[in-house]
């Protein structure tokens, strides 16, 4: 039998078996719900199990299973919800029989084991982070504070001891892989998240699809403008994409929502050139946004980043920070430039290097990171 021939049969057994895909949690936004989504359409026969649903027609169409805390008042907090967490991942009781688990992590579900006589199949992980709360709080607010140092120190020595005993784990970026390495101790192969580019390389004019409001909204917008989009909070850094549009002389748009919405306006109020803040856009106008951007500004560390390349499916170079896993989607000097976004002089100068950038040769890069290729190496690396 040829090689092609038995890894399209492995691809049909695996999809076939009854598998059990595994999320932290469901909420009705969030990127680990868009990988669980692909996980999904990759293995349509699997059931999703989770600690609690709060999105519960996302995945209307799926079998899914909740944990014994959603009964409780503990899953309207994360934080009270913790010291129960590795517990009950140990503990799981599918409702029917399972022959392999793939995990979504990025707090404890790592440690996600199946009770007998499901306990010893085999389980994959795709990690998007080791536990910020407990490893690096210093990125996370919510792992601040007397009571989260507390739990840490309990918490670390038995994540560092159920990760050790992973077999096969995936990290969602190379900036990812390091920090597995640096707090678990073990390897992890790369695999991009999926970024779903196919419908907005679509449209070759997303202005066309605006409703009659959002069309106006864009018109108004001063050119050429670039764009910083995300939650309103401390560690994204639009506070840097205002800066770095004042010191380029250039108009700044902000879109999204946030707590920290009225610092950024005070702010914008003393910037010296026009900034324009667009509420919580709908997808439509945000494409429109990115398209029309002369280039888009990302840079907080992230772990990996889907807006940016979003933004390159579109055709638009980006700027992000030199530091974490969006500097790994944008190739330097080709499709965007990587920063410091504190370093204002080689901003600027990074923004003059985008004019001109090819936007096929951008968008071509976006398409490197589409849900289709995410599902054909999730495949190859179970398979593996």
């Amino acid at each position: 039998m040829r090689a092609g021939s038995l890894q399209l049969n492995f691809s049909l057994v695996r999809t076939i078996l009854a598998g059990l895909i595994v999320q932290e949690w469901i909420s009705p936004h969030g990127g680990s719900e868009k990988v669980v989504e692909a996980m999904l359409s990759a293995f349509p026969a699997a059931k999703l199990l989770t600690l609690w649903n709060d999105a519960p027609d996302k995945y209307a169409a799926t079998d899914v299973q909740e944990s014994w805390l959603a009964k409780t008042p503990l899953r309207r907090s994360k934080a009270a919800a913790l010291p129960f967490m590795p517990y009950t991942w140990r503990h799981l009781k599918p409702r029917d029989s399972v022959e392999w688990l793939l995990v979504s992590s990025h707090l404890f579900a790592h440690q996600a084991r199946a009770c007998s006589p499901y306990s010893d199949v085999e389980k994959y992980v795709y990690v998007h982070t080791p536990a910020r709360y407990i490893w690096t709080p210093e990125l996370d607010a919510r792992g601040q504070g007397p009571i989260p140092a507390l739990a840490s120190s309990v918490l670390r020595p038995l994540d560092r001891k159920r990760a050790s005993e992973l077999r096969h784990v995936a990290a969602n970026s190379a900036f990812v892989r390091q920090r597995i390495r640096d707090t678990w101790g073990i390897d992890a192969e790369v695999i991009y998240p999926p970024v779903n580019v196919d419908p907005i390389e679509a449209k070759e004019e997303w202005g066309a699809e605006l409703t009659p409001g959002e069309a106006q909204i864009l018109r108004s917008l001063p050119r050429p403008f670039i764009l910083g989009a995300s939650r309103f909070v401390r560690y994204k850094r639009l506070d840097a994409v205002i800066r770095i549009g004042a010191a380029a002389g250039l108009p700044v748009v902000i879109a999204g929502s946030g707590p920290d919405e009225a610092t950024l306006r005070a702010m914008a109020d003393s910037a010296g050139v026009p900034v324009t803040f667009i509420p919580s856009p709908g997808d439509n106008l945000l494409y429109a946004l990115y398209q029309s951007a002369y280039a888009f500004v990302f840079p907080p560390v992230e772990d990996f980043g889907i807006m940016p390349v979003e933004a390159m499916a579109t055709g638009t170079p980006v700027l992000v920070n030199h530091v974490g896993g969006a500097s790994e989607s944008v190739l330097h000097g080709k499709t965007g430039m990587h920063i410091d976004p504190d370093d204002m002089d080689s901003a600027v100068k990074a923004l003059e290097c985008v004019s001109g950038m090819d936007r096929e040769t951008v968008a071509a890069r976006a398409r490197t990171f589409s849900t289709d290729v995410f599902q054909q190496k999730l495949h190859a690396w179970m398979e593996r």
